[in-house]
Order: C-alpha cells, then structure tokens, then sequence
C-alpha cells in the first residue's frame, strides 16, 4: 500500500469479493433485458427519450396509482401527469418557447415537480436555484442564466424579495407566486399561478413529441471543486439514462416500490437518483420538504417505503440516533445514493436489516459515473465510461507528469486524481461559463490531442474497474511530508461514541510547512463528559503521527449545504484562532499525551513558536 494512504480494512479487492456479485448476475436477467429493450426502442426512436414521455406513459399504463405521496396528500399517475399538462398548456399559451429559460425557486413540494416536468414537455429550462441560498449567492445563481420568468414559491417569497433589486431582468418579466400552505396573500407585482392554470387544458401537448434526449432539461447549481456556484447543465439524456439504468439495472425497480426522498431535488441526488429512478417503470415518490431525523424512519413506515435516497451524511445523522427496537421494522430493501462511509457501511445495513446498496458516483457537470453494481461493501462501484486515476502530487496541487510532460497512471491501490474520457472536448456541456467548463478539461494527458475531465476527486484503484472515494481534492492536506486523508481520518474519529459528528481539515501554523491537522467535533453528551483520554488513545492506535489531529474544537451544530454536507471553508479559515472564535478549542503541545485547551497564554507560545509541531 502507498505509505501516501492511511491503513484500510481491504486495499485492493479480491477475485471472492466479486464473485458473489458475477453469481447474482442470472438474477439480473430481465432487468438487462428490460434495460437493453428500452435502449433498442430509443435508437429506433420508438423509447421515451424525454421526462414527459416518461410521465406520460406511466398515466396511460398505471392511471390509478399512485405516483406522489407527500405529507397527507396522493397523486395518481393520471392526476400527476393532468395536474404537469394544465401547467404547461397554460404556459404555452402565454408564449413560452423551447429553450426559454424558467427560473424556479421552490423547495421540495408536488409542484417542483410539476413545474420541471411541465417545462420539459414544453422543451424549457428549468432553472432549479438551490433554496438554501440568500443573499449575494443567491442572486448570483439567478443571474448566471438568461431568464424569460420567475416561478417563487410562498416559503421563499422572503429570500427573492431581498435580492429582488439585484437581479437582471426587465419590468416586463412575469413574477408568478405559488402558493404553499397559504399563509400569505400574493403580493404586490406577482401572478397567482395557482388560480392562472384552473382552466388550463389536462390533455398532453403537442410538443413533448418533439423532445429530444439531447434537449437542455435544467440548470444546476454546482461550485464544482471550488469557487462561486456554476450553472451546470441537465440534459433529458441524463435523466433517462439514470433512470433505464439504475431503476432497472440497478434498482430493478417495480410498480409496486415506492422510493423515499428527503434531498433537495434541485440537486441530482434527488432529481436522478431518486426521481428518474422511480420513473421508469411506474413506481412512487414519497416525497419529504426537508429531510429530518426524528421523523425519517416514521415516513418510511407511513409510506410503506421499499427504497430510499441517501447521502452519506444522512446515514451518519441515522446511526449515530440511540439504536431502538423498531431499527429492524422499516419496509426497506434497497437504497441509492452518494457517500457511504466505509466506517458505517455494515453497521448501516445490519442495523436497519437493508440487503442492498447502490453506492453511485457522478456529479452535476461530470462525465465520470460509477455504481455498485455487486453490491460490494464499502466501494463506490463500477466504472461505467472510460476512466482513469493519475497520479497526483498534493502540494503542488496537480498531476505528477513524467519527462514528456504526460500524467502517469496510479498502480492498483494507490490514491490518485480521477479524470474521465472525453471523445470530444466540444461535446462537454459541463456548464454556462465557457471558461469554468474549459478549466475542468485536461488536454494532451496521455498524448497529443486526447482529452479528459477532471473530477477534482481523490480516489483509490482497487482493481476489477472498481474504485474506492476517498476525498474531494480541496479536502485533503499535506503534513509532516505526508499525505493526509480527512475523509479517513473522520472515520476513526466516529468510531467513538462520545462522538455525535465530526469533520477533519488542515489548518496553517505559523512558521511550519504544509496544514496541520484539526478536527470540529459535535459532543454526544457535552464536552463534560468527553472522554480525552480514551480519544487520544484511538488517534494513537489507529492513525499514523502525522494524520493525528493537532487542534480539536467543539462545536453545537454544524454549518451545511443543501445536500447536508459540512462546510469546510469557513472553519478552515478562522483556524485555531482563540480571539475570534467563541468555540472551546484544545491542542494536543507536542510530547504529550492528552489534548490541553488552549489559553491565551498557549496560543501566544504557539504563534511565537515557542512549541515545535
């Protein structure tokens, strides 16, 4: 193993690893068939090959059942696709055009969905701004697109009002409301769309005929590996090879599953994993506004859910709940989603008695795709395009390049960049911003004139095409001449449970090279009851020196994405610092053996370098 890597349960997998998946494969069988069959159609354009001739034939095949739960209310597929028809008949009698450019700003509720749906069938974008902005990221993200409308829903009248005077667009533009729980009256200069589309027509229109695969779906709003948020842009064919794939191949999704999901479907996880999956062969939605602990596995039962989306930090808040006699009582067979850690793999499905799991790979703009087809543990699955992990030098920040200025390729476990293959550079949409899509684009990588993209992600090659995530690049730090993983770090660290949540990144000490390492922590029981020594034995045993953290601060809560992910940024920027954060911060002072909070006399002695890290 690459000594640039910490200690793993497996490094590489193993001919028996595979082999009870390769055994599974005859019982794949008709969902290959059903997978090729609706591939075959497509190319003889005969397939679904957009969102609404999916949703479309679900309501001619399975018109009375359902196909949206949410809170207390049922829509059949024919009630859903009717309710999507009258949307966009209306539209389309206002003047929208194909390729006009919606902006929509609604959390998870039926009507996003039908508002995205209505615009694909018209052959609009749907411009899904993440509802967790406000403020300078928010109208950014709205004027990175050119717009012909604005769609604002009542919970998020607030946050467009605000940025309302900053946003490009002209007096003529239509502000329609849509009304929530009906709280609030329309105000001044809106629309009320919901009483507009009352008499709107319930029959298909004309258009969706038209629609192509290759059509623009959406916008989504992604920083990529860093910086301000991008436009990446959906195309139909994601949503429809998402769901031929992994609902049938994958999922082997049925009528009868109903799919669970609690993540923002303005972000992929929500609209690919989990709605296109759901789609394709006339499953439900069981749709949540925001995902919440304490009423997950409560959804799960009210909704008989089979299947749910997960990102990894929802598995972690999940198991790190007191465990309970009904962990076992869930309907639930199979799940799909990004980011299960190896520390809670296993535990996660033997705890809540769940047989399959669907690790996936992709992003918002990428190329790359992976997913745990054999459902091997602790994997991110299979590589579906052509793809590769180079070799990667962390403080210089970029490939390790040989004499003739090409990358190298990472051996069989070692850590690498992952780049995927591009047939052609001009075929990558990859985003609105012509200059960020072209800085996420190698060129002459392995020889003159090929080119990849670039993930910005850290992973490990563990053979047979399979890979194992272990950090987005911005993440992972260098110390003591060594690489250091947070992603493995954290992994460590969780196991104890005293520890409620925790994330790990390199801070800067002054007159020292490289970060050093530190690490929020969320207390289960308070910091009374933190048991330090106990923690500093685990670092000790389970790390090597240079990946044990040097500062540890505890927080209440931490700051996240829409997507439930920790935000690094901010915590890496204000550091150790004593005056300026309000936090309990301690230091473990070389040559000892226990973590001391920091004083101001400490932190005096650690800026003058009085103490040698």
């Amino acid at each position: 193993m690459s000594n640039s890597s910490l200690s793993h349960e497996r490094d590489v997998l193993r001919f028996t690893d595979i082999l009870p998946g390769l055994l599974a494969l005859p019982l794949k069988l008709p969902s290959f068939f059903r997978m090729f069959k609706a591939i075959i159609l497509i190319l003889m354009g005969k397939g679904l090959a957009s969102v609404g001739a999916h949703i479309e034939n679900n309501a001619k095949k399975h018109p009375d059942k359902v196909a949206v739960f949410f809170e207390d209310t049922r829509l059949t597929h024919k009630e859903f696709n009717e309710k999507i028809n009258q949307y966009a008949n209306y539209f389309l009698s206002h003047g929208l055009e194909k390729e006009d450019v919606v902006v929509v700003l609604l959390e998870n509720r039926p009507e996003i969905m039908m508002i995205i749906a209505a615009m694909a069938k018209i052959g609009c974008i749907a411009s899904l701004i993440n509802n967790n902005l406000r403020g300078d990221a928010l109208a950014h993200s709205i004027n990175l697109t050119p717009k012909k409308m604005f769609i604002v829903g009542e919970e998020l009248i607030n946050s467009f009002e605000d940025v309302k005077e900053d946003i490009n667009k002209n007096d003529n533009m239509p502000l329609y409301f849509l009304t929530d729980k009906g709280d609030m009256e329309v105000p001044e200069g809106y629309i009320d769309l919901s009483i507009q589309i009352q008499g709107a027509s319930v029959n298909n229109p004309e258009t969706t005929s038209q629609i192509k695969m290759s059509d623009k779906l959406a916008y989504m709003f992604t920083s990529g590996t860093t910086g301000k948020p991008k436009a990446a842009i959906q195309q139909h064919f994601k949503w429809i090879s998402s769901s031929i794939y992994l609902g049938y191949l994958n999922m082997n999704m049925k009528p009868d599953d109903i799919t669970y999901v609690a993540v923002p479907l303005v972000h992929n996880t929500g609209l690919l994993l989990g709605w296109a999956t759901a789609a394709i062969n006339g499953s439900a939605i069981a749709l949540r506004r925001k995902f919440s602990v304490s009423n997950f596995w409560l959804d799960i039962r009210k909704y008989n859910a089979t299947s749910f989306v997960y990102i990894g930090e929802i598995c972690r808040y999940l198991i790190n709940q007191p465990p309970s006699k009904e962990d076992k009582n869930n309907p639930v067979k199979k799940i799909l989603g990004v980011g299960l850690r190896p520390d809670i793999y296993k535990d996660f499905k033997n705890r809540f008695d769940i047989s399959t799991v669907v690790e996936f790979y992709g992003s918002s703009e990428g190329t790359v795709i992976f997913s745990n087809l054999f459902n091997i543990d602790c994997t991110m699955g299979i590589g579906l395009v052509p793809y590769s992990v180079v070799k990667y030098d962390i403080d210089s920040e970029g490939p390790v390049k040989d004499e003739n200025g090409f990358m190298q390729k990472a051996d069989k476990g070692e850590p690498g960049l992952l780049i995927g293959k591009l047939m052609n550079a001009d075929d990558f949409n990859g985003y609105t911003d012509k200059k960020a899509t072209a800085e996420k684009i190698f060129r002459n990588v392995f020889k003159e004139g090929d080119t990849w993209f670039n993930t910005g992600d850290f992973v490990r090659n563990i053979g047979f095409y399979h890979a194992e995530f272990l950090d987005r690049l911005g993440d992972t730090f260098r110390w003591k001449g060594e690489n250091v993983s947070t992603t493995e770090v954290e992994e460590i660290i969780n196991t104890a449970h005293y520890v409620s949540g925790s994330t790990v990144y390199g801070v800067e000490i002054q007159g020292t090279d490289g970060r050093a390492g530190m690490v929020s922590i969320i207390p289960t029981d308070g910091i009374d009851n933190f048991d330090f020594k106990n923690f500093t034995g685990i670092l000790k045993q389970s790390l090597p020196h240079y990946a044990i953290p040097i500062f540890l601060r505890f927080k209440k809560e931490f700051e996240t994405t829409a997507t439930y992910k920790i935000k690094k940024a901010g915590l890496k920027k204000e550091g150790f610092n004593i005056n300026n954060i309000p936090d309990p911060i301690y230091v473990l002072l070389p040559k000892s053996s226990e973590y001391c909070l920091i004083t101001n006399e400490i932190y005096d002695e650690i800026m003058n370098g009085k103490h040698r890290f």
